[in-house]
């Protein structure tokens, strides 16, 4: 199932923010026995670059990705982390 569910964030993503690049691990079997892994949620680590996010601020653009995983965030997802930037915050990311 969490693949399903980690294809339908990767959807969801792309149509909100046509991303240049997307990375979705599912970390989920690392949380089993967690109260979030026995509700059914998933743990997912995410890692976005897109210029959607220019100008916003980290709050800004992890809200702007709840918004766009909607009804997702309340019973697909338990926890959700996130690191979302520009390209260029990207590229100086990489090549400081």
């Amino acid at each position: 199932m969490s693949a399903d569910v980690a294809e339908r964030i990767r959807l969801r993503l792309i149509d909100a923010f046509a991303p240049d690049e997307l990375d979705i691990r599912d970390d989920s079997a690392l949380h089993a026995g967690h109260a979030g892994a026995r509700s059914g949620g998933g743990h997912y680590d995410l890692r976005i670059v897109a210029n959607a996010f220019a100008g916003r601020g980290t709050v800004a653009r992890h809200r702007m990705i709840y918004e766009a995983l909607g009804d997702m965030m309340k019973k697909d997802i338990h926890a959700l982390a996130i690191k979302a930037m520009t390209a260029d915050e990207a590229t100086q990311a990489t090549h400081p």
